[in-house]
């Protein structure tokens, strides 16, 4: 069995509201061939993620010069838990899609880090519930009727889930929901969101989003004829990191991550790692492909 890819680039995102760098800032893993076709890796430390978005293009730029398909990998969810398309009343036949031009048209995100995420929770709640729910974590200088620093309810019946198919499935994975403190992913899906949506833009059939455009099934080359770039939802804190001397936590974790995905391709693994295993419930698998998405290397 060949590889499906030539290059894997893990990309660990941020909210920060500032440029930084080092620990708990944006960082790029990328695990490509060198002139004599070994795997070698690199990382990049851009300090906002403005720099970083350029600095994925540029990536994706010399890997297509060099005809070589990547797997972009980012440690936030590319979907939202089912339903928040249709309690928003978004148009479309593709919730995900729907959710992705909402996020696009409602986020402002400066050259120099500051945003609107909790700004952008607020108005989602209040669309939605009217009240500080679901979406909950700020500052309290930030609190709104419709955003509180502390959740206020727990998700009932009748709410949106708490958490995705595939939050479960991964076992400590944060919700979506939370956007401030520490493991809050919403933060990072708000503004990572519309930035994977741009890279999409420019570069049109030849990047997929998995599992939505390309299935939550097994990938073939067959499947990728023409793909130079599939951009998967990755949960770095699955792979056991062990900083070398000089590395943080969260350069260790992109490094190991890309490491384990293309180990995985170099043995014939990975095709099958986009699919969903034995026995998943159609509905997850059709809930994942629509709307919520997946996460890579996780069995349903």
């Amino acid at each position: 069995m060949s590889r499906l890819f030539s290059a894997y680039v893990i990309v660990d995102w941020s909210a920060a509201a500032k440029p930084s760098t080092g620990a708990d800032s944006v960082w790029i893993g990328v695990m490509k061939r060198d002139v004599r076709f070994r795997l070698a890796y690199e990382s990049h430390n851009p300090a906002t993620r403005a720099e970083a978005e350029k600095k994925l293009a540029e990536i994706l730029d010399d890997l297509k010069k060099r005809g070589e398909r990547a797997l972009v990998g980012f440690d936030f969810p590319l979907g939202f838990p089912r339903g928040l398309a249709a309690g928003l009343k978004l148009p479309g036949e593709l919730p995900w899609r729907a959710v992705w031009d909402q996020l696009d048209k409602m986020v402002k995100d400066k050259a120099d880090n500051t945003n609107n995420r909790f700004g952008v929770g607020s108005e989602i709640n209040r669309r939605l519930t009217g009240g500080p729910f679901p979406f909950w974590g700020c500052p309290p200088k930030d609190a709104l009727t419709t955003l509180q620093p502390k959740r206020t309810k727990a998700h009932g019946p009748d709410d949106l889930p708490e958490f995705r198919h595939a939050d479960l499935a991964a076992k400590g994975a944060s919700s979506i929901w939370k956007l401030y403190y520490n493991g809050s992913v919403g933060g990072q899906a708000i503004l990572g969101i519309p930035a994977v949506r741009r890279l999409k833009l420019a570069r049109g059939e030849a990047l997929r989003a998995w599992p939505f455009e390309t299935g939550f099934k097994p990938l073939t080359e067959a499947d990728l004829a023409g793909v130079e770039v599939v951009v998967a939802e990755v949960y770095p804190s699955l792979y056991k990191a062990q900083p070398a001397p000089g590395e943080v936590k969260d350069q260790a974790q992109v490094r190991v991550t890309a490491e384990h995905f293309a180990k995985l391709d170099e043995a014939g693994k990975l095709a099958a790692a986009f699919g969903p295993g034995k026995g998943a419930p159609a509905e997850v698998v059709l809930d994942a492909e629509r709307e919520e998405g997946w996460i890579l290397g996780v069995p349903a």
